[in-house]
């Protein structure tokens, strides 16, 4: 019995250094060996690999792929002309050389990623303070980007490199800072507003314009239909008098005796109306007594 848990023992402290001992290295990651806290190796392929069990050899592993920084502030920079603008850029970049990146920058990204940071920046105050807003809006744009991926190169490949490539340099975003952009929206709002007020303005000149005519048109078209009615209407009542006067003047009696009865409608034309007269003694209702002529004379001719 005791036999056997010690070959078990055994087992479990083999398999306890055999894990302790090996490591794997994965295809996206450098396998960094340090030995009592010196760099050892750098394991640079994929695979399976062997060192001294802890305290006498540990790993580290640091990310061989291409990495992305991004800027983080918003502090101002001045141009030429001392506008202060505020950029956004990122920056591609990865760990080349290990060893060098260890001692001349840190054990992790984060540590490059906040130097580059630092270093990024103040090539781009540099840069900026010889160009124009213009100049940052236009093709001159892409020079501004090559020159600061340049002066980042100069930095991290000098006296003592940082083991890193800077694969490209990009700004993203130009803008005024917060004060001059409101400024800036203010004026183009009342530039909006004047352009709006004149255009109003004009469209209310046509319109008082365009009714002025209309109403000219509907003037001279009434006066002319004014004209014509009344024209026609006095044709119309010289003929009915001609035609009347023809009637009347075959048989006067008739005409008389038809005038009077127009008098009557018109002096009852209401059931309000009230004529105080002598039926007897006068002419007015003479035709209604009878006293008119039941035939009509002959004309004539």
């Amino acid at each position: 019995m005791n036999r056997l848990g010690f070959i078990f023992s055994s087992l479990l402290f083999i398999l306890a250094a055999a894990s302790s001992m090996l490591f794997v290295v994965d295809q996206r990651q450098f396998g960094v060996v340090y030995a009592l806290g010196q760099i050892k190796d750098v394991i640079t392929e994929p695979g399976l690999n062997f060192k001294l069990p802890p305290p006498f050899q540990n790993v580290s592993y640091i990310d061989k792929r291409l990495l992305t920084l991004e800027s983080t502030d918003n502090e101002p920079m001045l141009t030429a002309e001392k506008q202060r603008v505020v950029i956004d850029w990122y920056v591609r970049w990865r760990i080349s050389e290990p060893t060098e990146y260890i001692r001349n920058v840190g054990t992790n990204e984060a540590a490059g990623s906040s130097q580059l940071n630092r270093v990024v920046r103040n090539a781009f105050q540099e840069e900026i303070n010889k160009r124009t807003v213009k100049e940052l809006l236009s093709v001159k744009r892409e020079a501004l980007m090559d020159d600061v991926k340049r002066e980042v190169l100069l930095q991290v490949r000098g006296a003592k490199p940082w083991g890193v490539d800077v694969i490209d340099v990009r700004i993203t975003r130009v803008d005024y800072v917060d004060a001059i952009t409101e400024s800036v929206y203010r004026r183009m709002e009342a530039e909006r507003k004047r352009v709006a007020n004149e255009l109003r303005s004009t469209g209310a000149a046509e319109g008082e314009k365009i009714r002025a005519d209309a109403d000219r048109q509907r003037e001279v078209t009434v006066a002319n239909a004014y004209r014509d009615a009344q024209k026609i209407k006095g044709e119309g009542d010289a003929e009915a008098s001609r035609l009347y006067a023809e009637s009347f003047g075959r048989d006067a009696q008739f005409a008389q005796f038809y005038r009077s009865l127009d008098a009557y409608k018109s002096s009852f034309n209401s059931k309000t109306d009230v004529m105080v007269l002598d039926p007897s003694s006068s002419e007015f209702f003479k035709v209604l007594r009878g006293g008119g002529p039941t035939t009509a004379a002959p004309v004539k001719k």
